[in-house]
């Protein structure tokens, strides 16, 4: 039994998360900061409160939920790539899913305890915008499990 919990443990410790992590929001400082009344004008309401006030799109709703063109997934506030589609894949949980970020550092982590749960909240560490969450979960080597909300996403296909 103790060989079994060892294993594990080795095993956990040695799954690597590219994201940078924070322990809270008051020590992060985004690249691109602008006061909330432009935030809302330049994204309007619903993408205001995914990206700004941390609000998630209910599940099977998000334009990018069954999406599975080639390309780059960018963040909607500001622009900055954060998934290639080789990295996505249908987890079946209604928001649209990928198991690594485009490049380390594109992505900030954060623990979050709201709604009574305990999670990690994924940033665009250029703007500072709520993406959604990640597990460990997935089933990719990674065994991560980004899952975003489509309203914080924007999509460059490969064929434009």
């Amino acid at each position: 039994m103790k060989n079994i919990i060892f294993w594990s443990l080795l095993f956990l410790s040695s799954v690597q998360c590219q994201s940078q992590t924070i322990s809270k929001m008051s020590d992060f400082i985004p690249e691109v900061v602008k006061e909330e009344s432009q935030w809302l004008d330049e994204l309007g309401s619903e993408k205001f409160r995914i990206l700004r006030e941390k609000g998630t799109e209910y599940p099977h709703t998000g334009k990018y939920n069954k999406h599975f063109k080639e390309g780059t997934y960018s963040c909607s506030g500001c622009g900055a790539e954060l998934f290639k589609s080789s990295s996505k894949f249908d987890a079946h949980c209604g928001w649209p899913s990928f198991d690594k970020e485009v490049k380390e550092g594109a992505i900030t982590e954060i623990r979050d305890i709201s709604g009574g749960m305990v999670r990690t909240e994924i940033l665009c560490t250029k703007c500072g915008g709520h993406l959604g969450h990640v597990f460990e979960d997935g089933p990719t080597e990674t065994n991560l499990r980004y899952c975003v909300n489509s309203l914080s996403l924007s999509f460059d296909s490969i064929d434009e």
